[in-house]
C-alpha cells in the first residue's frame, strides 16, 4: 500500500487566499486557507500539527466574510466561531506553547461531537442496509415469510420487459383473467354427459386435449390407467323389502332411481331389523349401545352429511352391522324463501371405499398390462350400502320403535317420529357390477425459468355423475381459463421460477382415483419434485363464506392473498376483510383439515405434498344438490342468486395469485414452523392422561423432546435464510429443497405404503398417526375398546388398552417427528437436538 505523504503547499499572499467554511459538530467552523482538498485538509489533522486560531474581524470575534463564501455556503444558525486553518508554529516557542494549548482546547470540545457524528453516520448505514437486505428477502419474520408489493421478479431471458415486482405480475394476471368467460364454459360442461369410462367422457377428453394443445404451453400429454369401476347392473337393480316375522320378503319399498347407488358397497344380501344411528359416527353407535340398541346384526339408518360415506359404512362394520341405508334429512338442507331444496325423492350419490384411488390395486398404480398381487383395499367394506331418498327414509321411521332419539338426533320428516328402534325386518339386495375401465389424466405443462424441475400443481375433477355443476363442471371451467390466462402471460414476457402443471382427472367421483393412480405411479419422482397441490373441486356451493382445507404449511400464504382479492358479495372488501368481520381470529373462521374425502387428501396423506382445496360455501346452509341429478347450472345459478360468475372469478382469482406466489416467489413461501403449533395442539390433548400414564410407569416425555427438536430446528433454518443472500441462486435453491420436503418428513417411515397408504402421522390412517395413539390412551379411562373413535383406530374387540402397543405407537409417533426435525436442519453435522 503506498505511504501517505502530507501535500506540498504553497505559500500564498494574503491576497491570494480564499476563506472556504467547513463546519464541525457543535458550532465550530473551520476555514480552510489555500485551495487544499479535503484529504489535505484531513492529513493535517491527522498529523496533528494543523492548529486553529481566531480570526481578528469586525464581528465580535468571528472572521470578515467575503461575498464569493456567502455565495459558496449557506449562513448556518446560530452563531457560529469560523477558525483559519494554518501552518504550524515551532513548539519551543511561546506562540506555539499558546496555539497547542488553544488545539487542545479545541480537540476537548470537538471530540464528543465527532464521536456523535460518527455514530450516527454508522447508524444510519447500519438501518439503510438493514432495511435494503430485508426487502430483498421474502422469507423473513416470525413466519419466514415477508409478503411486499415490492418484491422483485425478475424478467425472463428473452423479455424486454424491464423488472417485474409483484403489483405488475398481478395486474397483468388480472388483466389477461378478465378476458375469459366463466360462466359459459361452466354451463357447457354441465351439459356434456361425463361418467367415468362413458363416450361422453371420451369426447370431453380429447376436446379438453385440444384446448390445452392450442394454448402456449411447453407440453400436454395424457396419462391412460385402467382401473377397477363399480356401476349399478341395469338387468338386476338394487333392492329394498320388508320382511316380516316368519322372514319372507313383503313388500318392495321403492327406490326411486336405480342409477343412484354407494360405488364399491359389497354385493350380495342383507336382511335384519331396522335401527336408526344418526349420522352413523362411533360416538353415535356406542350411544346406541349405551341405550340398550344394539346395532350388530341390524341395518342402519343413518343420515347424511359430518362424515363420509365411506366413514359411516366403515362404523356400521366395525360394530358388526348387516347393511346401511344412507338418506338427506331436511334438518341438514334447510330450504330457504329464495332457495331452492333438494325434492323428497332424490337419493344422493356417493361411494364407500375408505381410500381413494383404483381399490383392487391397492398401493399400486392401474397401468396396462402392469402384474398386480391378488389383494384388495382394506378400505373395501364387506357389507352392503344403499342410498335412499328422504321420502323412502320417512315411511321407515314411521315403523320404528323402542326408545326415543335424543334431541340433537331428530330431525325435520314430517309425520315420522324420531326412535332409535328396532323396527320391522328389512332385506337389502345389493347388485352392483365391477368393470375394468379406461380413464383419462390430461397434462399442460409451463416449464419454469430457474426450478423446471419443481412443479407447482393444480388440478379439476372432469367427470361427474349427473350433470356435476358444482361438482366438476366450474373447477373443469376455472382450470381452462387459468390456463389459458398464464398461457397469455407467458405470451407478454412472464416467466415462472418453477414449471405450473395443470391436470384435469378422470375417475373423480369414485374415489380420488384418476390423481391417486398417478401419485402411485410416480411417487418416487413426486415426492421429490412436486411443491404443492390446488384443487379446483367443490370450489363454488354457495358465496356467503370461504373455507379451506389444507396443510399448516400454507396458512400463511392464505392469509396474504385473501388481502389481496376483492370479495364477490361485500363490495369495497378484501375476502380477509369478510371472513374476520365475524372472527377476529381468521384462521379458526376458515382453516380446516383435510378430509379423506377431498381430492387433495391423497398428496398430502399419501405422497407428501402439501395442498389445498377450498371453497365458497352458504352460512348456516348446506349446498343440497352435491351428487345428484339436480347439480344442474340452473340449480347452483339460483343458490347463487345470479352471483355465479362474480363468486368463479373470485376463485380464479384467488387460484391463480397462488399459483404465482408458489410458482415465482424466489424462496417458497411455506410456514415450515407451523407444524410446531400442530404437535403442541395435538399433545395438549395428551397431556390430559399424563397422570394416568404415569401411574402405569410410562410417559409422553420422548414426543414433547422431538417437538422441542422440530422447534429448534425451524428457528435454525428460520434465522439461516433470514440472514442468507437472496441473490445466491445455489443457496436458494438448497433451502428451498429443505423447505417443499417438510411435509414428506411427516409420512412415518416405519410403515408400508402397501399395507399403509396413508403414512402422514397427523392426516393418515392408521395405528402410527397421532390419532390412533389418542384413542388408544383414552382406553385408560375405558372398561372396553368401545371408547369413542375405539373401533375405527384398530383396537382389537375387548382388549382395552395395551402398554406393548402403546410403545409401539409411542416409537413410530416419536421417531418420525424427530426424523423431520432432523431432515429439516440439513445436513448431519448441523442437526443439535436434546432427544
Amino acid at each position: 500500500m503506498p505511504e501517505l505523504r502530507p501535500p506540498a503547499r504553497a505559500d500564498k499572499g494574503p491576497s491570494q487566499r480564499s476563506h472556504k467554511r467547513f463546519i464541525i459538530g457543535g458550532g465550530i467552523s473551520l476555514q480552510d486557507s489555500g485551495g487544499g482538498t479535503s484529504m489535505e485538509r484531513l492529513w493535517g489533522l491527522l498529523q496533528g500539527a494543523t492548529i486553529y486560531k481566531h480570526v481578528e474581524g469586525t464581528q465580535q470575534g468571528c472572521p470578515e466574510e467575503e461575498e464569493e463564501e456567502e455565495e459558496e455556503v449557506a449562513k448556518p444558525p446560530g452563531h457560529f466561531c469560523p477558525m483559519e486553518l494554518r501552518g504550524p508554529e515551532p513548539l519551543g516557542s511561546p506562540a506555539g506553547r499558546q496555539n497547542l494549548g488553544l488545539w487542545a482546547a479545541a480537540g476537548r470540545r470537538a471530540a464528543p461531537y465527532l464521536v456523535l457524528t460518527a455514530l450516527l453516520i454508522f447508524t444510519g448505514a447500519f438501518l439503510l442496509g438493514y432495511v435494503a437486505f430485508r426487502g430483498s428477502c421474502q422469507a423473513c419474520g416470525n413466519d419466514v415469510m415477508v409478503v411486499s408489493e415490492d418484491v422483485n421478479y425478475g424478467p425472463g431471458p428473452n423479455s424486454h420487459q424491464g423488472t417485474l415486482y409483484w403489483s405488475d405480475l398481478q395486474a397483468l394476471f388480472l388483466r389477461h383473467l378478465g378476458q375469459g368467460s366463466l360462466e359459459n364454459a361452466i354451463r357447457q360442461t354441465s351439459l356434456r354427459d361425463r361418467v367415468a369410462g362413458s363416450a361422453g367422457m371420451a369426447a370431453l377428453a380429447r376436446d379438453i386435449h385440444a384446448a390445452l394443445s392450442r394454448q402456449k404451453l411447453d407440453h400436454v400429454w395424457t396419462d391412460t390407467h385402467y382401473v377397477g369401476l363399480q356401476y349399478p347392473d341395469r338387468a338386476h337393480p338394487n333392492t329394498l323389502h320388508w320382511v316380516d316375522a316368519a322372514g319372507r320378503l313383503g313388500e318392495q319399498l321403492p327406490l326411486e332411481d336405480p342409477d343412484v347407488y354407494c360405488p364399491y358397497s359389497a354385493t350380495g344380501n342383507a336382511t335384519g331389523e331396522l335401527v336408526y344411528a344418526h349420522y352413523g359416527r362411533p360416538e353415535d353407535l356406542q350411544h346406541l349401545r349405551t341405550r340398550g340398541v344394539e346395532p350388530a346384526g341390524r341395518l342402519l339408518l343413518v343420515r347424511l352429511g359430518v362424515i363420509s360415506f365411506a366413514q359411516k359404512v366403515a362404523s356400521a362394520q366395525d360394530f358388526g352391522a348387516g347393511g346401511v341405508l344412507i338418506y338427506p334429512d331436511p334438518a341438514d338442507f334447510p330450504r330457504g324463501p329464495h332457495k331452492p331444496g333438494l325434492s323428497g325423492s332424490r337419493a344422493v350419490y356417493g361411494h364407500v371405499h375408505l381410500g381413494t384411488g383404483d381399490p383392487y390395486t391397492p398401493g399400486f398404480p392401474s397401468f396396462n398390462q402392469t402384474q398386480f398381487p391378488p389383494v384388495q383395499s382394506s378400505g373395501l367394506p364387506s357389507i352392503p350400502a344403499q342410498p335412499i331418498s328422504a321420502d323412502v327414509a320417512s315411511l321407515l321411521l314411521r315403523k320404528l320403535a323402542g326408545p326415543e332419539a335424543p334431541q340433537e338426533w331428530q330431525g325435520q320428516l314430517s309425520g315420522s317420529p324420531y326412535r332409535l328402534g328396532p323396527g320391522p325386518g328389512l332385506h337389502l339386495g345389493v347388485n352392483n357390477r365391477r368393470a375394468s375401465t379406461p380413464i383419462s389424466n390430461i397434462f399442460g405443462c409451463i416449464e419454469g425459468r430457474s426450478e423446471p424441475d419443481h412443479y407447482v400443481v393444480i388440478g379439476a375433477q372432469r367427470d361427474a355423475w349427473g350433470p356435476g355443476a358444482a361438482k366438476s363442471a366450474v373447477g373443469t371451467a376455472i382450470l381452462l381459463e387459468l390456463v389459458r390466462t398464464f398461457s397469455s402471460m407467458v405470451s407478454n414476457g412472464f416467466q415462472p421460477r418453477r414449471s405450473l402443471l395443470f391436470i384435469s382427472w378422470d375417475g373423480g367421483d369414485f374415489g380420488s382415483v384418476g390423481s391417486t393412480e398417478w401419485l402411485e405411479g410416480y411417487l418416487s419422482l413426486l415426492h421429490l419434485k412436486a411443491v404443492v397441490y390446488v384443487s379446483l373441486d367443490n370450489a363454488v356451493l354457495g358465496d356467503d363464506k370461504f373455507h379451506a382445507k389444507t396443510s399448516p404449511l400454507l396458512i400463511s400464504l392464505i392469509e396474504n392473498i385473501l388481502k389481496q382479492v376483492e370479495s364477490p358479495n361485500h363490495s369495497g372488501q378484501t375476502l380477509y376483510e369478510q371472513v374476520a368481520f365475524s372472527n377476529h381470529s381468521w384462521d379458526a373462521e376458515v382453516i380446516q383439515p383435510l378430509p379423506m374425502d377431498s381430492s387433495a387428501y391423497s398428496f398430502t396423506a399419501f405422497a407428501g405434498v402439501p395442498a389445498i382445496e377450498f371453497s365458497f360455501v352458504e352460512d348456516g346452509q348446506v349446498y343440497p344438490f352435491l351428487h345428484t341429478k339436480d347439480d344442474t347450472y340452473e340449480n347452483l345459478h339460483k343458490v347463487l342468486r345470479g352471483r355465479l360468475p362474480a363468486v368463479a372469478q373470485a376463485v380464479a382469482q384467488f387460484a391463480g395469485q397462488l399459483l404465482i406466489r408458489l410458482s415465482h416467489d424466489h424462496l417458497l413461501p411455506l410456514d415450515f414452523g407451523r407444524y410446531g403449533d400442530v404437535v403442541l395442539r395435538h399433545i395438549g390433548s395428551l397431556n390430559e392422561f399424563s397422570g394416568d400414564l404415569k401411574a402405569r410407569g410410562l410417559t409422553l416425555q420422548w414426543v414433547y423432546s422431538a417437538r422441542g427438536d422440530y422447534i429448534r430446528a425451524a428457528e435454525k433454518l428460520r434465522k439461516e435464510i433470514y440472514s442468507s443472500e437472496e441473490s445466491d441462486e445455489r443457496l436458494t435453491r438448497m433451502y428451498n429443497v429443505r423447505i417443499m420436503r417438510v411435509e414428506y418428513y411427516f409420512l412415518s417411515q416405519y410403515v408400508s405404503p402397501a399395507d399403509s397408504p396413508f403414512r402422514h402421522i397427523f392426516l393418515g390412517r392408521g395405528d402410527h398417526t397421532l390419532g390412533a395413539l389418542l384413542n388408544h390412551v383414552r382406553l385408560l379411562r375405558s372398561s372396553s375398546s368401545e371408547a369413542p373413535g375405539a373401533a375405527t383406530s384398530g383396537v382389537a374387540p375387548g382388549l382395552g388398552f395395551q402398554e406393548s402397543r402403546f410403545r409401539r405407537q409411542l416409537a413410530l409417533l416419536t421417531w418420525t417427528l424427530q426424523g423431520a426435525a432432523n431432515a429439516l436442519s440439513g445436513d448431519v453435522w448441523n442437526i443439535d437436538n436434546n432427544f
